[in-house]
């Protein structure tokens, strides 16, 4: 059995959620806290991903990044990196795609934060960052294994993205998904199946794990 697919899927999930992580925790902080009028229309923008097919959103990710595309092209001309086709594309259109999955749990995390722990910090003269670092992100590790489980969950099980923006490169693009579409395509319905199972098995791991911390959790504050 080719376990390729398996270590390039778990490769792009990981990256995907550690940059995840670095664009959701300030931007669900902006949206929580933020007085911008139009806010809504970022959160729209952010949240399209959970309604549009993945297809759509491979599709116009593949023309705008393309060489013959003024996108594409500049950065293929002058800092020699092509998105289309590669790993680091596959990143990138993984990242787009799982945004509000990462977004909306911090997002619910900061909202949950009581306001009156924020004026206390804010009272004794400190500032945002130590408040972020301090006292919000410290309170919410619960909405934090969320965003970061349903994220990587997330890219794992990714098709149709992945598929218009990597193609089908083996060791390169083909990620475990596609690597099920193929085996099915080919009638290998065996392969197809033994991929399947093993990639439910983590996923449900995977979630299992993470509900149980939780509830470990839960209990925990609920006898303090």
């Amino acid at each position: 059995m080719d376990f390729s697919p398996f270590f390039l899927t778990l490769r792009l999930a990981l990256f995907t959620t550690l940059i995840l992580f670095l664009i959701g925790i300030p931007l669900a902080y902006w949206l929580a806290f933020s007085k911008f009028r139009i806010k809504y229309m970022v959160e729209a923008i952010v949240s399209l991903p959970l309604v549009l097919p993945p297809t759509v959103l491979g599709f116009y990710l593949l023309l705008f990044f393309s060489p013959e595309n003024p996108m594409g092209g500049f950065l293929d001309r002058y800092f020699d990196l092509r998105l289309v086709f590669t790993f680091p594309g596959l990143v990138l259109a993984s990242v787009i795609y799982s945004l509000p999955f990462m977004v909306q749990p911090l997002r619910s995390g900061f909202t949950g934060i009581p306001k009156a722990w924020i004026d206390t910090t804010q009272t004794l003269g400190k500032g945002r960052w130590v408040t972020l670092t301090r006292v919000m992100l410290p309170n919410m590790k619960s909405a934090l294994l969320t965003a970061g489980v349903l994220s990587f969950a997330h890219t794992v099980g990714e098709f149709g993205v992945v598929l218009m923006v990597g193609g089908n490169i083996p060791d390169e693009t083909r990620v475990i998904a596609v690597a099920i579409y193929n085996e099915v395509e080919a009638m290998n319905y065996g392969q197809a199946n033994t991929y399947s199972l093993i990639l439910i098995g983590f996923s449900f791991l995977v979630l299992l794990i993470t509900y149980w911390l939780n509830r470990d959790k839960s209990r925990v504050l609920s006898y303090d």
